[in-house]
């Protein structure tokens, strides 16, 4: 099971990485030819703009594996570290109940565009493809909040993306700015020793 969730965050990665380059390559060559050429592709709007909504939705589940998503959470600090865990597991309920209710909505909205089918103006696709990203969407997200609930019950901590870590900055910078005494010094007493045997 945990091979198959290590998995799952690489294919998560990489397909958003795929798409991230995908509508900026497009968009990118689109933009050329109309500036230079005067020329422009008629379906590479239309392809980089379902795209970028693939990569937001798909990026929304791997963000809730990272625990990233944007929070409230100035309340949450001022609480006790087990009435904090208490709080999110309540919010992430909550969570896992709107998921639910729009993977089952969305289902019924990519039955109802099976059945009448609606095809998007330049690439004469199936709108029902397009929107088949929400239920797939809605679902990874409620696997990552569980996996993520679960992992928090197992020992793993993980840190708020909002909260700069003043310490680790504080203690690069004195590492990178304190000086090398240990090695100038040491040096110095490697050349007096060998001067000393010259001597000698």
């Amino acid at each position: 099971m945990r091979k198959l969730m290590l998995q799952l965050d690489k294919l998560e990665n990489y397909i958003c990485q795929l798409l991230l380059c995908l509508f900026v390559v497009l968009l990118f060559v689109q933009v050329i030819l109309r500036v230079v050429f005067n020329y422009g592709i008629p379906w590479s709007e239309e392809l980089s703009r379902f795209a970028f909504v693939w990569f937001v939705f798909l990026g929304a589940s791997y963000a809730a594996r990272l625990s990233a998503h944007n929070r409230v959470t100035f309340h949450l600090r001022m609480m006790p570290p087990s009435m904090r865990k208490g709080v999110e597991l309540v919010g992430d309920l909550f969570w896992i109940a709107f998921n639910t209710l729009m993977t089952i909505k969305s289902i019924e909205v990519i039955e109802s565009m099976m059945e009448f089918t609606f095809y998007s103006p330049a690439l004469d696709w199936s709108m029902a493809y397009l929107y088949m990203i929400f239920p797939i969407s809605f679902t990874l997200t409620t696997i990552r909040i569980i996996q993520v609930n679960y992992l928090k019950l197992t020992g793993t901590n993980f840190d708020d993306v909002d909260e700069p870590k003043l310490e680790e900055m504080e203690q690069a910078h004195d590492s990178a700015t304190a000086p090398k005494q240990n090695g100038s010094s040491g040096n110095q007493s490697g050349k007096t020793k060998n001067g000393g045997n010259t001597l000698a």
